[in-house]
């Protein structure tokens, strides 16, 4: 009896430590779906869907948007663009269904083409910033693709070294295409349906929907969610962007652990890597199945004939991270590699004239909440290449606690705790310091929260250098 507790101690402790070093899902505040990576100036910008916490089937009403300089560390950047109230972009959308969008840069524009209900039917609209943070806002005031087809979703855009953008999208039915005008708001010529043959491939391969293009050393590619239900991840191969393709397998087989998938790929810092997701983060609150997603990436391999080499189902340790962290810039609450517990908030701060009016707007404010007891925040290879003197950490906090910061795993030493004074004005940002006992070279950091109750907001972490 005593050798049958001690297995099951030792399996429940093995669980935690997976959950606690684990990289995918890679985001843990908010359910997310669909990913689209951009990868410019240097930084990758992941275009996600979002679930809705109480989603069972589709609930999704906004895109959201991650950025990452190392693919293991996200910050959180936020609503882009909705379909509804107060974050609509699209007036003409029925207000729900905020499908899988993607985001190119062109001529110094950013282009979001968003798929979405309008008029009962599934349509495809654009929408465009000046930065790749945004504000969107609509380019064409009504639908650049609405044939009241139910199929018209998962557009996926692709330039040619010859300045030539290609448009793909589909769902439940073909795969089509077309040329875009330069302006990326308008189709040139006629929408095809795209060729593609699956003789001698299996059945799990074939199309289903959420296609997405790219190019890599003269060959096109196209992966998309293969065949339903479980979705894998198959992908076919051209010497043209409009195709013939030849479908040449699956670069991930469909698995019963999820219904769906949805691939992004690209080529970042010398690696390429497949976007997708699984259900893993529903699975611990919930034990019937719901549409409440999350992104998970891989590291994906080319052989030598431009075919790519089969990963397994999504991994939990994920991918290995780029560079590292620097602790003595100020950094968001938000950037986690893994959290536990916490979700974010985003609000519009105002000026307190009189009791009864909002006054000035001061700023908008993104920021980690619903911090309890417990509850923590992980941030992967932080570099503490010059030591450190003290850390100050911002926060608005109404009944107080303490966050105890660990390094290397979540019950590892403690490098430092701030205490966090209670306030009768919950809402007041204050910034809060505390020493740092000796600490060098690069670590894994982690941000322990302890006290009873809602215990405060987090804004952002800065380490002081000796």
């Amino acid at each position: 009896m005593k050798n049958r507790i001690r297995l099951a101690f030792t399996i429940i402790i093995l669980f935690v430590v997976k959950l606690v070093t684990a990289q995918n899902p890679i985001i843990q505040t908010k359910h997310t779906a669909d990913p689209a990576p951009l990868v410019y100036n240097d930084t990758v910008y992941l275009y996600t869907g979002h679930d809705e916490d109480d989603a069972f089937g589709f609930k999704m009403e906004n895109w959201l948007l991650y950025t990452s300089t190392d693919m293991v560390n996200w910050t959180d950047r936020g609503i882009i663009a909705g379909v509804k109230e107060p974050n609509k972009t699209f007036v003409w959308a029925d207000g729900h269904s905020a499908w899988a969008a993607q985001c190119i840069a062109r001529n110094g524009k950013f282009y979001l083409y968003c798929p979405t209900i309008h008029k009962g039917k599934m349509a495809i609209g654009v929408a465009v910033a000046d930065s790749p943070y945004g504000p969107f806002v609509d380019a064409l005031g009504k639908p650049l693709v609405f044939r009241e087809s139910h199929g018209d979703y998962d557009p996926t855009i692709f330039i040619d070294d010859d300045k030539q953008a290609y448009l793909y999208w589909g769902g439940n039915g073909p795969c089509y295409y077309a040329k875009l005008n330069e302006d990326m708001i308008s189709l040139d010529g006629e929408i095809h349906t795209a060729s593609i043959d699956f003789t001698g491939t299996p059945p799990e391969a074939a199309f289903t929907e959420g296609p997405w293009i790219w190019k890599k050393n003269n060959h096109y590619y196209l992966a998309y969610a293969s065949r339903c239900c479980p979705e894998g991840i198959g992908y076919a191969m051209s010497e043209s962007p409009t195709g013939p393709w030849k479908c040449m397998g699956t670069i991930m087989d469909p698995d019963e652990r999820s219904s769906g998938n949805h691939p992004g790929v690209i080529d970042y810092k010398g690696s390429s890597y497949v976007f997708g997701f699984n259900y893993e983060i529903m699975k611990r609150t919930v034990s019937k199945h719901n549409e409440r997603r999350s992104i998970c990436v891989e590291k994906m391999t080319y052989n030598s004939d431009g075919s790519i080499q089969k990963l397994p189902w999504w991994t939990i340790k994920g991918v290995q991270q780029i560079g590292s962290l620097n602790p003595y810039s100020k950094t968001e609450a938000e950037t986690m590699a893994h959290s536990e517990g916490v979700k974010t908030e985003f609000a519009t701060e105002w000026e307190r004239n009189i009791p009864w009016d909002k006054g000035a707007k001061i700023a908008d404010r993104l920021y980690v909440t619903s911090i309890n007891n417990g509850d923590y925040i992980k941030l992967q290879g932080v570099d503490f290449v010059n030591g450190s003197k003290s850390v100050d950490v911002n926060v608005a906090s109404l009944y107080g606690g303490k966050i105890e910061i660990r390094i290397d795993k979540i019950d590892g030493q403690i490098i430092s705790t701030v205490s966090v004074n209670s306030s009768r004005e919950g809402d007041i940002w204050k910034t809060f310091s505390a020493p740092v006992s000796k600490v060098i070279g690069k670590h894994d950091l982690f941000f322990v929260f302890k006290g009873e109750k809602d215990l405060f907001n987090f804004d952002w972490w800065k380490f002081n250098s000796k």
